[in-house]
């Protein structure tokens, strides 16, 4: 990276990252442990100091961990709550050099190469960032080398103490070098126990016996092969800001401010074949008090032309105060949106529907209004299923092999004997005359499900037409003879 310069890396490693996360949110005086489910029994992922104090260990199981210590404190684990924190943390560790990746699950690495001098040399930084992360308690053991496997074999297995002198590397285990347990065991059985002793062995057996991996770690600790620090990526923020030299406060001025912030929001959105499914605009009175307009869309888009009218209803109720100075738009949920080719839009465009759900969300909420999708069942009330519009796909493939009735309700009963259509029935207090009864089709039960409605058993479902205009959907059931109305065609 710069010339003439030799490389440092400093590795940081955090051994108890998930339960120092769970314990700022909730701080617990004692033993503490987050537990993961492995099968059917529970582990403990990781613990405390305390824990780890009267014996517990990560792996145990819980069952066990009670038996040694009756008070320990347990928690569910939350892998993903720790990968957010841990990308917090490396945010943070961008203060002192621009080169911070992440190592592990648990770990950070730094490319100090040309940046310790700012902080008064590499010990006074490691001692920095040491007392830092010890203020926000956080348990952290720090590493610096020539190479990032010197680092990291450094803050594993070297000496916990930031004033310590650099120790020797080849005086490490083996298992520093980032190798799998079964090459470590392997090794160790041969009496090669150091790095040291690995290094002065010849290469060619181990390069046979453990593969080329175990060479490749060892040339990358010793800095032999390189092995870059890759800083990971911010996802791109989708935001824009517009400061105003006056303050205003009609509802077109903010419109026309708005449609100012629209047009490069929305082509950074096409630059990244995105589209926002959700948009939230602050407006910050000259008082310092802040509004925000939130938009929920019904599908991801990035046309300024129709998102801006759905914006009115949200502004319509904005107390200006003595005058708004400053609108901030943002996507704060994005979705990928492939591009649309060019070219005159049908009349019968699906952007219409989104645009309509999308207003009649902004009313009674996106996720109240619903759509019926086709579903692999031959029982009536299984045959569909209801999802709301906005979070999923029209579909076709409604088929019935014969006509069902066009409405569906629970079954209700009438008084009639035998298997075939009554000639005179009573339903809903009308009296009603049989003129023409097509059927029967039986439906049996699926038995893999459990339906209370469906304990009778088989059904022998029938067409009837009445005399008095009405066509229902009638079912007898002949294991508990019983007669019910479950539909009405149309």
């Amino acid at each position: 990276m710069f010339a003439g310069t030799q490389r440092r890396i400093v590795s940081i490693w955090f051994p108890r990252l998930a339960s120092d996360r769970a314990l700022r949110a909730c701080p617990v005086d004692g033993p503490f442990a987050l537990v993961q489910r492995l099968g059917n029994a529970e582990t403990l992922f990781c613990l405390n100091a305390e824990a780890e104090g009267v014996g517990l260990h990560r792996g145990m199981r819980m069952a066990d961990a009670r038996s040694f210590c009756p008070g320990l404190v347990s928690r569910p684990a939350r892998p993903d709550l720790d990968a957010r924190f841990l990308a917090g943390l490396r945010r943070w560790a961008e203060r002192y050099c621009p080169w911070v990746g992440l190592e592990g699950t648990d770990g950070l690495v730094l490319d100090v190469t040309g940046a310790a001098h700012l902080w008064g040399g590499e010990g006074a930084m490691c001692a920095d960032i040491r007392a830092r992360l010890e203020r926000a308690g956080i348990t952290a053991q720090l590493g610096r080398g020539a190479s990032r496997g010197a680092a990291w074999a450094l803050a594993h297995f070297g000496d916990p103490s930031a004033e310590a002198p650099e120790p020797d590397l080849l005086a490490l285990p083996v298992a520093a070098l980032r190798l799998a347990p079964d090459t470590v065991t392997g090794l160790q059985r041969l009496g090669l126990r150091r790095i040291g002793d690995l290094a002065a062995s010849p290469r060619a057996p181990l390069a046979r016996r453990f593969g080329p991996e175990l060479l490749a770690r060892l040339d990358q600790a010793l800095g032999q092969s390189p092995e870059p620090v890759t800083p990971a990526t911010e996802p791109p923020q989708f935001a824009t800001r517009m400061t105003l030299p006056e303050p205003i406060g009609l509802e077109s001025d903010v419109m026309a401010g708005l449609t100012r912030l629209l047009d490069p929001l929305c082509a950074r959105l096409a630059a990244h074949q995105a589209g926002a499914r959700r948009l939230c605009l602050t407006l910050r009175r000259v008082d310092q008090a802040s509004q925000q307009v939130e938009l929920r869309l019904a599908a991801p888009m990035r046309d300024p032309a129709r998102i801006l009218p759905l914006f009115a209803r949200g502004l319509a109720g904005v107390d200006a105060g003595f005058g708004i100075d400053q609108l901030r738009l943002e996507a704060t949920q994005v979705e990928p949106l492939a591009p649309a080719q060019l070219g005159a839009t049908p009349v019968a465009s699906p952007d219409r529907l989104t645009d309509l759900l999308t207003r009649l969300g902004t009313r009674i909420g996106l996720e109240n209004i619903y759509r019926f999708l086709p579903a692999e069942s031959h029982i009536p009330e299984r045959g569909f299923l209801i999802a709301p519009a906005a979070f999923s796909t029209a579909q076709g493939g409604f088929h019935a092999p014969r006509p069902r009735p066009l409405r569906l309700f629970p079954p209700e009963p009438i008084m009639a004997s035998g298997p075939t259509p009554p000639a005179r029935f009573r339903w809903r207090a009308m009296p009603l005359t049989t003129a023409r009864a097509t059927g029967p089709e039986r439906i049996t039960p699926e038995w893999w499900l459990e339906d209370e409605n469906w304990r009778h058993g088989l059904r022998d479902y029938w067409r009837v037409d009445t005399a008095e205009g009405r066509r229902l959907w009638l079912f007898f059931t002949p294991q508990n003879p019983s007669w019910f109305v479950q539909g009405e065609f149309a």
